[in-house]
């Protein structure tokens, strides 16, 4: 009873040999790796599900040879299969498309019904409003055929010649020198009011010439917007299949800059990041940036600024450099400053960052930002010749280029005298402002500089001043023996007391000069 209850067609798992295990594990293991590769989620794109698992098919179809050609043959209709798949999709997609524009014709149709119908009520409104002024004109007509048979006549007024001339006196009017004047001011008169005419009434032909202008403008504003349309089409269907490299080049090179705009971008932007693969926002920039040369007018400043800030997101500080140096762009402060900003975090690119910053403030007209990245830069020479270019800088633009970068060689450049011109700033007023800022290191080796020198390079300093008052000088002195200086503060104090007729004054008199002597 026992054996019979035993089912005769029970079978054992196969059992598999060494190579073969050890090819499913190779083939596992492969599988693995490639989904992690392209980073799919377990939900993940099904094109890259579908290319990991053909190669697969491929390598069991090439192991297992007995049963190759029936494999091959089950492959090649899966293939198929998905490929006319792949191509419904794109059909749908597309008639998708048109299957909106289809939805919107009954509601166009509707109101252009209900603009017919406005325009023929407008229609019977200036047909009886044309009915009542061709009534008026028959009236007058008869009105005149009447006066006419009866010979009334309309008197016309005659000018007197022996009138005096409006607008000027007997002794005027007999006067030769007074009535070339006059004449000269009625023909003036009349040139303006012949202006005047030129300006405010069109000829008829020259109207006709606008119409037919309008009706030209109005072909290609059609002709744009169909273009447009098509290019939107082609532009979404590689955005939704994830070609955005491809869509980054349709987007550069569409006519006219159509599809260059913010809206696109931030479609670019929306794409997100995608494992193993470019960012597609840097690859739209990338695209209409090396394009912009085939075009006539710049990349506008909106874009350039944003994709100066994608650039650096993506430390991609030699793609900015490239963007910058083709001067296809249009340049804005904010632009500058996130260049600027960057090479202040990023202490190994900070002297590109600076020129490329110094680039655009000078092509903006904004000379004080440019002047400070040239001072980080270490081009005092350049900076002082530049200042001698620009006439719109003041005495606290110059102390706030120092706060801004506190270089003892550009405090000395800016206070003493440059190629026989005079000082642009004035020493003691440097010295006391960075007192006041709590700039005390600062300040202490630039007097340190000063007190190691002989006592005719103070001297120098103190008369070339533009802005020197005892008072002032009184004080730096006093800093100067309060910090150590003692040397330099006896040399102050004594080239003060040195000056023929100077005494010293009381605080409450702040107007003294130190020059004053060389005047009187």
């Amino acid at each position: 009873m026992a054996v019979q209850g035993i089912n005769k067609h029970a079978v054992l798992p196969p059992i598999l040999s060494r190579s073969d295990k050890k090819f499913l594990e190779s083939i596992q293991r492969y599988i693995i790796t490639e989904i992690e590769k392209v980073g799919c989620t377990e939900e993940g794109p099904a094109d890259e599900y579908y290319i990991i698992y053909r190669n697969v098919f491929d390598k069991v179809i090439d192991y297992v040879t007995t049963y190759k050609s029936i494999l091959t043959l089950i492959k090649k209709e899966y293939d198929a299969f998905i490929e006319t798949m792949k191509k419904n999709q794109r059909t749908t997609f597309s008639l998708h498309g048109k299957l909106k524009v289809w939805a919107a014709e009954p509601t166009t149709f509707v109101y252009h019904r209900k603009r017919i119908i406005q325009l023929e009520e407008k229609l019977r409104v200036i047909e009886n409003n044309s009915s009542k002024i061709q009534l008026e004109i028959d009236k007058i007509k008869q009105c005149r055929a009447e006066y006419d048979t009866e010979g009334i006549k309309c008197q016309v007024p005659c000018k007197n010649p022996s009138k005096p001339i409006p607008g000027m006196t007997l002794q005027e009017s007999v006067n030769l020198d007074d009535l070339k004047k006059y004449l000269k001011h009625l023909e003036d008169k009349c040139t303006e009011m012949k202006q005047v005419k030129e300006k405010k009434y069109v000829p008829i032909q020259r109207k006709d010439d606008l119409e037919e202008e309008i009706i030209m403008l109005l072909k290609r504003r059609d002709v744009a917007e169909n273009m447009k349309k098509e290019l939107q089409l082609r532009f979404n269907e590689l955005m939704s299949l994830g070609e955005y490299e491809k869509a980054a080049y349709l987007t550069a090179n569409s006519p006219r800059r159509i599809l260059q705009n913010i809206g696109t971008m931030d479609k670019f932007k929306d794409a997100g990041r995608i494992k193993g693969k470019p960012f597609p926002l840097l690859l739209f920039f990338e695209a209409i940036f090396s394009t912009s040369h085939a075009f006539k007018s710049p990349v506008d400043a909106e874009l350039t600024l944003e994709g100066i800030k994608c650039g650096l997101s993506e430390q991609r500080l030699d793609l900015v450099i490239n963007w910058v140096t083709q001067e296809k762009l249009t340049f804005c402060e904010k632009a500058g400053d996130v260049i600027y900003d960057y090479g202040e975090h990023n202490i190994n690119s900070k002297a590109k960052c600076l020129a490329l910053a110094q680039i655009i403030y000078n092509e903006c007209g904004l000379y004080k930002k440019a002047l400070l990245c040239q001072c980080k830069q270490g081009q005092i020479h350049e900076v002082m010749e530049h200042i001698q270019h620009v006439k719109d800088l003041t005495s606290d633009d110059l102390l706030n280029l120092i706060k801004l970068c506190p270089n003892t060689k550009l405090i000395h450049s800016l206070t003493k005298e440059w190629n026989g011109k005079p000082p642009v700033l004035s020493f003691s007023l440097a010295v006391l402002h960075l007192f006041s800022i709590d700039m005390k290191k600062v300040v202490i080796k630039l007097l340190q500089e000063i007190n190691e020198g002989e006592k005719a390079t103070i001297e120098c300093l103190m008369i070339n001043d533009p802005l020197c008052s005892m008072e002032s000088w009184q004080e730096i002195a006093a800093k100067c023996l309060q910090n150590g200086f003692q040397k330099l503060s006896n040399n102050i104090i004594t080239i003060l007391r040195s000056q023929a007729g100077v005494s010293e004054i009381s605080k409450e008199d702040d107007t003294v000069n130190l020059m004053d002597h060389v005047f009187w």
